[in-house]
């Protein structure tokens, strides 16, 4: 299922969404630049749970700025265009409200959090791969959590292609973020006993969602005026 909208319209312009999306934007057509020179630059920007978890000649020590920058700019690294446009597609559906929301300071805190618990999570289910983990799915996973607590009567626009045929319906918005989490959950169990093996960051997904629905628990009192 793709969203294209949702049936919500954001009180404020979401200038943190589009903050995010352009920077996203910028570091990707900057990777098709690198050509020879990507496979080093996402070596290093990357988040690699050996290099994290264990330990490594380019740290002076635990706590050095190598060790711990990787969680977040790997956020803003992405695999090629589907991997890309995926992750700005749901960022532009659902963060908008987010960030009306919380206000601006909140919502980059959720962001954050989200895809630095997401980047860990994902991290101790492979703590010895050296391949490196990219993408900003946990941190917008976390955006989905938060929306699924604080917009229940929303809906979702939604494509879902039938072989060449496009079927456009309108899905409540915790229906189709529920079967969302239920594919992750899923697949991130069949990854985890190692019957499959995809290149998703399914429990980054899971682990970030948890992390936004915790988050608008915590700090998601209704304000009046939103559905």
């Amino acid at each position: 299922m793709i969203p294209l909208k949702d049936s919500i319209k954001s009180r404020s312009l979401p200038i943190l969404v589009f903050g995010l999306l352009f920077v996203n934007a910028v570091v990707f057509l900057f990777e098709l630049t690198l050509q020879n020179n990507l496979e080093g630059f996402i070596n290093l920007y990357g988040f690699v749970p050996k290099r994290f978890f264990f330990y490594s000649a380019d740290y002076t020590s635990f706590f050095s700025l190598s060790r711990f920058l990787p969680i977040f700019t790997s956020m803003f690294l992405h695999g090629g265009f589907i991997h890309f446009l995926g992750n700005m597609l749901f960022l532009w559906v659902f963060a908008d409200n987010v960030e009306d929301f919380f206000g601006k300071i909140r919502f980059l805190i959720l962001y954050f959090s989200s895809g630095a618990f997401a980047c860990l999570v994902q991290g101790l289910t492979s703590v010895k791969s050296p391949v490196p983990m990219i993408g900003a799915s946990g941190a917008i996973a976390g955006v989905l959590g938060s929306y699924f607590v604080l917009f229940p009567y929303s809906r979702i626009y939604t494509l879902i292609p039938i072989f060449i045929f496009p079927l456009f319906v309108e899905i409540p918005a915790p229906i189709f973020l529920i079967y969302w989490f239920f594919i992750q959950f899923f697949n991130g169990s069949l990854a985890l006993a190692g019957a499959v093996w995809t290149g998703v960051a399914f429990w980054a997904h899971i682990a970030g969602f948890l992390c936004g629905v915790l988050f608008a628990l915590f700090f998601g009192k209704r304000r009046r005026g939103f559905y």
